[in-house]
């Protein structure tokens, strides 16, 4: 049975945060689900579980009012679904982090999530250890959803596809100039040819923690969520070519 109660505790609700705290909010349909995460998580001195929801729309009214870190999101909820839910979420708290919870691997679903925003995509029959280390990574500004992506050949694909058409949308902006380094921008284009961090840093010569660290100087400089936008938007300006079949 769905349920659809939501529960924000009163005393974390917007402004009131512990210094150091990831706040996190749950939304899954399934009470049962929800109780054993918190469960989980509350064993931790570093995160907090400051509201759960059992629908898409009882979500988006407690995530607006509690301003979470870190969002993990069912993909199976009724309308609207987790994907729906993501996109208004990113539209309205685009800092606020999505980790998608899926009960298979669909490559159509993982697809859905990256264009929706999502930083992370996991099953829910993921290790307890694995999802308080992807929560901790994703609140540090990571979107660890990408070298998913890039792993699975289809998906891929269709991302560089959407690349593309993209870039001929944006074809008549005018280039101006690229607030990047050099070597940023080549960072760009390697990743835009569908490499993930470490590729690009065995192609390139330097470690991947350097990678990452230009990475986030990228997202930073562009004022964008992610290295899909950071690609888009270098593509649209002519700052790197388009990938290649």
């Amino acid at each position: 049975m769905v349920d659809t109660e939501i529960k924000v505790d009163e005393r974390r609700r917007g402004g009131d945060r512990r210094a150091g705290k990831i706040r996190v909010v749950i939304v899954d349909g399934h009470t049962l689900f929800r109780r054993g995460v918190r469960n989980i998580l509350e064993l931790e001195s570093d995160i907090e579980v400051v509201g759960e929801a059992g629908t898409g729309r009882e979500a988006l009214a407690a995530i607006q009012e509690l301003t979470p870190d870190v969002v993990l999101m069912d993909l199976g909820l009724p309308s609207p679904n987790g994907i729906e839910t993501t996109q208004r979420l990113k539209r309205e708290l685009p800092h606020t982090g999505v980790i998608v919870l899926a009960s298979n691997d669909d490559e159509d679903q993982l697809f859905d999530a990256i264009k929706a925003g999502a930083a992370a995509y996991v099953l829910k029959d993921i290790d307890p250890t694995d999802l308080i280390a992807i929560i901790r990574r994703v609140r540090s500004g990571e979107y660890l959803i990408n070298d998913k992506v890039f792993a699975k050949p289809a998906v891929a694909s269709r991302v560089l596809k959407e690349f593309r058409e993209l870039a001929v949308y944006g074809s008549e902006a005018q280039p101006i100039f690229a607030p990047l380094s050099p070597r940023e921008v080549e960072i760009l284009d390697n990743i835009a040819q569908g490499m993930t961090n470490k590729q690009v840093a065995y192609a390139l010569g330097i470690s991947e923690q350097t990678v990452k660290n230009h990475m986030s100087s990228i997202l930073r400089k562009l004022s964008v969520n992610d290295r899909t936008q950071a690609v888009v938007y270098a593509m649209r300006q002519g700052w790197i070519r388009m990938p290649e079949d």
